[in-house]
């Protein structure tokens, strides 16, 4: 199975036209709390002329149900990438496809992969710094999840770029990998030259 890329982040119609002629498979609007957060609004204008194929994913953390009930109505997105401390019961009520993002400092994180997988259909492992989980810029220990094989497929993020992919490739293999700050100027502003660069890479690992 070839490795799928998602990159998120994204707040200029600029950068989403690039993602896309890049090629990646999916882009992330982040809803949370962030530097680079958009409203539903901004994201469905954004969206707007997206081609088939490519999964857009609202990034949330802790959402209300009102939030969800906007994400949903809006038909957006195809999925919902959770990046608080929701239940699993929350999570698996989603009608779209869902991420549960686990962050992780060490070796007591990993316990939560066992708890969310019954409840949502990717896992995604992300870097705790702090109170931060995600959006740091900073990769994780991966020895950590080394020998982890979590029975839904999962992303690698955290850090990761242009400078970094094949080592993490090599490392953990993932399914598919999420990039965020290593492709950016400034919080929310993606770098043109460092978007084509990645995904010249995700395409020379899947030989495309």
């Amino acid at each position: 199975m070839s490795l799928k890329a998602k990159i998120c982040g994204l707040t200029r119609k600029q950068d989403v036209d690039v993602v896309i002629k890049a090629g990646a498979d999916a882009i992330g609007f982040i809803l949370a709390p962030s530097p680079r957060r958009v409203d539903i609004d901004t994201a469905k204008e954004l969206a707007r002329d997206i081609p088939p194929f490519v999964s857009v994913v609202a990034v949330v953390s802790d959402p209300s149900s009102e939030l969800m009930s906007q994400i949903i109505k809006s038909k957006v997105f195809d999925a919902v990438q959770f990046h608080g401390n929701e239940s699993v019961d929350f999570i698996s009520k989603c009608p779209l496809k869902t991420i549960k993002a686990i962050a992780i400092a060490d070796e007591k994180d990993i316990s939560l992969v066992r708890i969310y997988e019954k409840g949502a259909n990717f896992m995604l492992f992300d870097t705790k710094l702090g109170k931060l989980f995600g959006g740091t810029g900073k990769t994780f220990n991966w020895q950590l999840i080394k020998n982890l094989r979590p029975r839904k497929p999962f992303i690698l993020a955290g850090g990761i770029g242009p400078n970094n992919l094949e080592d993490a490739i090599k490392y953990v293999d993932p399914d598919a990998v999420d990039a965020n700050s290593a492709l950016e100027i400034a919080p929310g502003i993606k770098d043109e030259k460092k978007i084509y660069e990645f995904m010249k890479k995700i395409k020379s690992i899947n030989n495309v």
